[in-house]
């Protein structure tokens, strides 16, 4: 750290912590991939600035489980920063990210950073906004693979999600979800009784210390 001339200063010069919007570049080593992923705090984007340990933990998860990548088509809900989708379009799946509009510049920018030497294995990741129970009807329902990471936290938001997952997965799509299991944000309950009522739903991964679980779930036929 380079500091100051002024000893009585305890911050370094320039770092940022004082301005309105302020970025951070940590490179992550996932699946054998290297990622560069830029954190942008400050700009009004609330949860969607950080990289969460959810989203590791279902990275790591899909490396254990050799969940297949290549050729699927996966779309990312809530993807945030975009580390778990990323990851999956630089092993050779045909990505969407979706996110609320406001998230977009982020997710686009983490996209073209991420970008292999030799370009995608199938074809650049898509960036779309996403609002669930609006405009997920826009969406096709032709997914092989629907992701999720730390974006059970809005209790009203729960039945819109539970209904943009069904509209997903009409066509036989797998969802993967992990979440922090906050009991303050009524976490359990989404994973007990919300999402239950129009999937099957099972515990495949739990990490004890980070309090997180990972499920897999598929819509019920009716």
């Amino acid at each position: 750290m380079i500091c100051s001339e002024d000893e009585d200063d305890p911050f370094p010069v320039d770092d940022g912590l004082f301005a309105d919007t302020f970025s951070q570049d940590t490179v992550y080593n996932l699946v054998g991939q290297e990622l560069k992923i830029r954190q942008v705090f400050g700009a009004n984007l609330g949860v969607a600035a950080p990289v969460w340990e959810a989203a590791l933990h279902l990275c790591r998860h899909l490396e254990e489980q050799s969940v297949e990548l290549r050729g699927k088509r996966v779309i990312e809900l809530g993807a945030g920063t975009g580390v778990v989708g990323i990851l999956a379009a630089r092993l050779g799946a045909a990505v969407t990210l979706t996110d609320l509009p406001l998230t977009l510049p982020q997710l686009q920018a983490n996209v073209l950073a991420n970008m292999p030497p030799g370009g995608w294995l199938t074809t650049p990741p898509t960036v779309l906004p996403l609002s669930w129970g609006e405009d997920h009807v826009n969406f096709p329902s032709d997914w092989d693979l629907v992701l999720c990471a730390d974006i059970i936290y809005l209790p009203e938001t729960y039945p819109l999600l539970v209904e943009t997952l069904a509209h997903l997965c009409k066509n036989g799509a797998v969802v993967y979800l992990s979440s922090k299991m906050r009991k303050e944000h009524r976490t359990p309950y989404f994973y007990e009784d919300c999402l239950p009522s129009r999937f099957n739903v099972e515990l495949v991964n739990r990490d004890d210390k980070q309090n997180n679980n990972i499920y897999r779930a598929s819509l019920r036929k009716e």
